[in-house]
């Protein structure tokens, strides 16, 4: 293998990276409404996130997870595609429980969205969302691998929400550089 050397100038240093990490929004989307989709959006280009991820629930999951039915998973994607021809974002939907179309613990969705993604991982969740995710016995797992971006303040914080406060800001709020 024939090896080419380079030269840089003295001093020179790589210019920073202007985009960094994932901003995963993980909700079933059944009654989210466009100007939420835009905040986040929005939010996802000042923090100047490389990747805005969708990530619909399908209906077996959002039945078990929230305790009340939703609309078939196609339909709630459709919308989201909706959306994004109308703003011309260029946010992802995450097909992976459509794949499955059976309940996904919200483990395994974590696990396959850390792994696809560039990271850090920061994870947007309604506060209704964020509560639910602390009950989980994995939640302290969690929190040290990805940060959470609440969409609005929670009017009853879990306890373990609110032991790793550290770990979540709200979605107006200025991140901490960690």
């Amino acid at each position: 293998m024939k090896r080419s050397v380079t030269t840089v100038p003295f001093g020179f240093e790589p210019s920073p990276e202007k985009y960094r990490g994932t901003l995963i929004y993980y909700d079933a989307f059944e009654d989210t409404t466009d100007e939420e989709l835009d905040n986040a959006a929005k939010m996802a280009e000042e923090r100047s996130f490389s990747t805005f991820v969708l990530y619909p629930l399908h209906e077996e999951t959002a039945k078990r997870m929230l305790k009340y039915p939703v609309s078939a998973y196609y339909k709630r994607e459709r919308e989201l595609e909706n959306w994004k021809e109308e703003r011309g974002s260029g946010a992802y939907i995450e097909g992976f429980e459509a794949k499955r179309k059976k309940y996904t613990p919200m483990d395994t969705a974590l696990r396959h969205l850390t792994d696809k993604f560039p990271a850090p991982h920061f994870l947007y969740l309604t506060p209704e969302m964020a509560n639910l995710f602390a009950s989980y016995s994995s939640f302290p797992e969690w929190i040290t691998k990805l940060r959470l971006v609440l969409a609005a303040k929670p009017e009853h914080v879990h306890p373990l929400l609110e032991k790793y406060r550290s770990r979540w800001n709200m979605a107006g709020e200025q991140e901490e550089e960690a």
